[in-house]
């Protein structure tokens, strides 16, 4: 039997009964209920179960969660390495190249091979509670991510749709900047683009324009735009049009999506992809933006997480690597052993 058994927790249903895994989005307007992970750098995995129920807990019982001690954890770009790098996003802007670009780290520490991320997810649920909460363990295919994403990549009800991109983030709604809105502004008409790529001509509309959200530690800016699937288009077309998430690359994206790849130094991964559920069925999903996110690396033996900000003419460098800190402390000292503990190390 194996030690963790392939399940996935996810928009408050429980599934169990692997039956099969596939790379192949065709799938996913196939029949069955769907789990989907997707890292950032192109990877898609999706798995069908059997079972599948709704349910208010954390799902199967496990044992207590074995984290990292605080002091563990490095960073794949330190201090001087990051505000360096917004350094070089801003002369990118200055010539013309981009607008805004995403830059982000991951942050690794050793894990015990015991360590389950089912127990990691419960704890997330107890301690930072997110709208886009869930986990998703596969073993055997590589996949053991545990989500407390606040951020909304794609729901899809039958033909329509609807993306809920961040950019804007403060402890409170007093720190949000007028760069914060603008840059807010700016990923909107890119995921509108994205997604007039594959709508009805004239659906896609913003009804809500930079709403703030308040998160445990921190709030955010956050807008909603809708639109209406085109006739014969499925989850192929739709995840090639918008994947990856727009608030999470930058803009333009394809520049952007280069300029990220010069200056970031390990994959990102599951972080910044896509987590989530497509009921086949019953024609509706619901994918997240991998944000808030750990993952196991178990070839490693490593426990990883990323964070990152949004990168525009009006970024500090050192405001940045400081928002970098804020969306990872509180995620951190959860996973090493409970809320609020000591500021983990996160500087090589």
């Amino acid at each position: 039997m194996d030690q963790f058994p392939a399940m996935a927790l996810l928009g408050g249903q429980l599934a169990t009964g692997l039956v099969d895994v596939t790379q192949d989005a065709e799938a996913l307007d196939s029949e069955g209920f769907w789990a989907v992970a997707y890292d950032f750098e192109g990877r898609l995995t999706c798995a069908r179960f059997r079972d599948v129920r709704r349910t208010d807990d954390r799902g199967p019982s496990t044992a207590p969660w074995r984290g990292p001690p605080p002091d563990a954890w490095t960073s794949s770009l330190d201090r001087v390495a990051y505000t360096n790098g917004v350094t070089r996003i801003r002369e990118h802007i200055a010539a013309g190249a981009v607008y805004q670009a995403n830059l982000c780290r991951v942050l690794s520490a050793p894990i015990a091979p015991e360590a389950d991320v089912m127990a990691l997810s419960g704890l997330l649920a107890r301690h930072n509670p997110a709208p886009y909460a869930g986990v998703v363990r596969l073993p055997r295919h590589g996949v053991e991510v545990a989500t407390a994403s606040p951020e909304l990549f794609l729901r899809r009800t039958g033909r329509d749709l609807a993306s809920g991109p961040i950019k804007g983030t403060g402890r409170t709604e007093a720190d949000l900047l007028e760069k914060d809105h603008a840059e807010n502004v700016m990923i909107v008409d890119l995921v509108r683009n994205d997604l007039g790529r594959v709508c009805v001509p004239g659906t896609v509309a913003v009804p809500d324009l930079c709403a703030v959200e308040k998160h445990p530690g921190l709030v955010h800016l956050v807008s909603t735009v809708r639109g209406r699937l085109r006739e014969g288009v499925g989850w192929p077309e739709l995840l090639t049009a918008t994947f990856p998430p727009g608030s999470v690359t930058g803009a333009p994206k394809e520049s952007a999506l280069r300029i990220i790849n010069a200056l970031e130094t390990e994959p990102r991964g599951p972080y910044c992809g896509g987590i989530g559920w497509v009921d086949a069925d019953r024609g509706c999903g619901e994918l997240a933006v991998g944000i808030r996110t750990f993952w196991i690396d178990r070839s490693e033996g490593l426990l990883r997480f990323g964070t990152g900000a949004g990168i525009t003419w009006g970024s500090e460098p050192e405001r940045e690597w400081q928002e970098t800190e804020l969306k990872a402390h509180r995620l951190l000292s959860v996973a090493s052993g409970g809320p609020m503990r000591r500021r983990p190390v996160v500087e090589d």
